[in-house]
């Protein structure tokens, strides 16, 4: 199982200035852990994620302890795209695409058409700066605002941006509102339809209570790249007040230990950074 953490989404939605220090501390051990992706920060405006201002910092900090280690930022439209692609400690770029109207409003101040020619034109800066770009497919599993919502319109989305070249794709599950038999279900589906074609992740939220079998959903369907957060913090502020953590990578980890699937990470230094972000986010939660 691929784990891409992501410490970005953990931590935006916390109100409370982390320090940059302390972020690129927290950074630095989840590097440590040995975990394939990270997603580390964002280029968007300062105004909209507060706490992702000093991404630029956060990753001159870390740069010398990246290593192996993929580095994803997000990106909402050009100008963000451009910062990320003239990073030399960026590999990748993630661009949220919602089926939902509303949302795509609400996340990135533009419609759905002009979403996607934001996405083409990311996507050809990726291309040009030989950097990967994967889109996560938000409100993938419903719809909170009333907004038309089928599996059939998210696999026609699926296939419309396959289409338009991209190769990596996160069912996201912006809302916690997926249970096991749609993960299983949708996932599966998509993969069947664009499997060959297409790097294929889940970005799921969930209740600490759903976290296994949510991961159980995700492998039987096939998943075997998922996003995950220490202590299952975050979500996204822009989805609603009260917001769904992550998949706790910690229950994740365990798991897929207790199943002998292989995620390739450090143990004593995973055990070290899941205490070091117990102290960080208690201490500005």
């Amino acid at each position: 199982m691929h784990l891409t953490e992501c410490p970005r989404d953990a931590m935006q939605g916390i109100h409370a200035f982390i320090p940059t220090a302390e972020k690129i501390d927290y950074l630095k051990a989840l590097l440590e852990v040995g975990f394939p992706t990270l997603d580390a920060g964002s280029f968007v405006s300062p105004a909209a994620i507060p706490q992702m201002a000093d991404t630029q910092a956060v990753l001159e900090g870390i740069g010398a302890q990246i290593g192996s280690t993929e580095v994803l930022t997000i990106v909402a439209n050009e100008r963000g795209a451009k910062e990320a692609a003239d990073n030399a400690w960026v590999n990748t770029l993630g661009y949220p695409f919602s089926v939902s109207e509303t949302f795509q409003q609400r996340n990135t101040k533009a419609s759905i058409a002009e979403s996607r020619l934001r996405l083409e034109a990311i996507q050809r800066m990726a291309v040009e700066s030989n950097k990967k770009l994967v889109v996560y497919l938000s409100m993938a599993f419903g719809n909170p605002y009333g907004d038309e919502w089928s599996p059939t319109i998210v696999a026609d989305h699926a296939a419309a941006l396959v289409e338009l070249g991209v190769r990596s794709l996160s069912l996201a599950d912006t809302t916690g509102s997926s249970n096991p038999d749609s993960v299983y279900r949708l996932y599966s589906e998509i993969a069947r339809q664009l499997g060959p074609e297409l790097e294929l992740g889940l970005h799921l939220h969930a209740q600490p209570n759903e976290v296994e079998i949510k991961t159980e959903a995700a492998w039987e369907a096939g998943c075997r790249r998922m996003d995950t957060a220490m202590k299952g913090l975050g979500g996204c502020p822009m989805a609603a007040d009260s917001l769904v953590g992550n998949m706790d990578t910690e229950k994740v980890f365990t798991w897929c230990a207790s199943r002998q699937i292989e995620t390739n990470l450090n143990e004593h230094s995973f055990l070290k950074a899941s205490a070091l972000a117990a102290k960080l986010f208690e201490k500005y939660q």
